[in-house]
């Protein structure tokens, strides 16, 4: 599940289609299966119920903590590139009639990387899921920490995974839906501390890059490794759900949820 430009051939069988009819198919290959990365305003259309979804945290912005040279820079045009304030949105919203909270992350937005203002969002989300007593879903795509903020950005993996901790204590469920790529510190924080943790199709989990593991351990990988379907097989990922349905599987889980809990 690499990025790439649906009007071009499906990286995964080759087949052309149509932009319209990629986007029809929830931006996956009406042939196959194979699914493009996605966006979080793309998501919300699919996900949410209609004009249900309402942001908060909306206005934080990173700072340069460790005065690095260009960061700001580099900060305005992941801005313009992605039209997003930082790598993760995060709101409430309804699906199926059921209030949840909501954290959709960019790969546009400098790689998904987490820094202080990614880690505070989802920080916030698990939160205030806490306080109102309402299920958290969060949508993960990122290679990692953001370097860029230094020591501030390995921070919010210790962050992230305290809030998710008090979900735990408090009984709100916590559901992960693993995208194409998650990888680096969200994988190694709050990504793999789901109650179900769920993948898209073909969607690269792990740690460190394949060739990293390869040139440390000087083994050759098995094929596959760090897919998804790969995950689920060694217990990482508990559900494989395509995009279309998604929306039903995730609330289903809330359902079951609120039986267990009642």
């Amino acid at each position: 599940m690499a990025s790439g430009h649906s009007d071009a051939a499906c990286p995964s069988c080759g087949a052309q289609h149509e932009e319209e009819a990629v986007r029809d198919a929830l931006r996956t290959c009406p042939s196959c299966g194979y699914h493009y990365r996605m966006e979080p305003v793309e998501r919300l259309h699919y996900l949410a119920d209609s004009g249900s979804f309402t942001e908060f945290s909306a206005n934080l912005r990173s700072l340069n903590p460790i005065d690095l040279s260009g960061y700001e820079e580099k900060l305005s045009a992941a801005e313009v590139k992605a039209q997003m304030k930082d790598a993760v949105i995060t709101g409430t919203c309804t699906i199926d009639g059921k209030p949840v909270i909501l954290g959709l992350m960019s790969f546009k937005f400098m790689g998904g990387s987490m820094g202080s203002v990614v880690g505070e969002k989802v920080t916030r989300a698990m939160i205030k899921g806490v306080e109102e007593k309402t299920p958290v879903i969060i949508y993960t795509t990122s290679g990692g920490a953001r370097m860029q903020e230094g020591i501030f950005s390995l921070m919010q993996m210790a962050k992230t995974s305290t809030a998710a901790a008090e979900l735990d204590k408090a009984a709100v469920p916590l559901f992960i839906v693993l995208c194409d790529p998650t990888t680096g510190g969200v994988t190694a924080s709050f990504a793999m501390l789901a109650d179900v943790t769920l993948a898209e199709p073909g969607a690269q989990v792990g740690f460190a890059g394949p060739r990293v593991i390869e040139g440390t351990i000087r083994q050759t990988l098995p094929e596959g490794f760090q897919k998804a379907e790969f995950q689920r097989e060694k217990g990482f990922v508990d559900l494989i759900v395509p995009r279309g349905d998604q929306k039903k599987v995730l609330s289903t889980l809330i359902d079951l949820h609120r039986r267990n809990s009642a």
